[in-house]
């Protein structure tokens, strides 16, 4: 359904799109609107009934567009259940720690030691592993 959705709201946002453009411009900014013999844009649609229905057009395609988005948009939302943020965050039982947690030493230890690249570093004031024989 909301796939139908979307390309009907394509359609929408085309013909809008389309419907704005073939409006005459008020103010001649880009020349192409202004009076003028020209055969520009200003030739192709003249007299009043067609600016109002171009205007009117233009009020229809814009309100199915927005009942279209607010549709969009409840349906993108109504399949998503709440959430907090405090669902992530549950915390160990005291005196336990999290599995894979770090153990002690500072930030860049406890990084080294999850990517595996050091061995962990022992506390201060005990003995130090012997190295390794050759």
């Amino acid at each position: 359904m909301q796939t139908v959705l979307i390309i009907i709201h394509l359609i929408i946002v085309l013909a809008l799109i389309g419907v704005v453009l073939l409006q005459r411009s008020e103010g001649g900014g880009m020349g192409l609107g202004g009076g003028g013999g020209g055969g520009g844009v200003s030739g192709f649609m003249t007299g009043r009934g067609q600016a109002n229905a171009l205007t009117r057009a233009t009020a229809i395609l814009a309100g199915l567009f927005f009942v279209t988005s607010i549709a969009l948009t409840v349906m993108a939302t109504s399949t998503r259940a709440p959430r907090s943020i405090l669902d992530g965050a549950a915390p160990a039982a005291p005196g336990q720690q999290a599995p894979g947690a770090p153990q002690g030493g500072n930030v860049l230890e406890q990084l080294q030691r999850l990517q595996g690249d050091q061995p962990a570093v022992p506390a201060p004031g005990a003995p130090a592993p012997a190295a390794p024989q050759q």
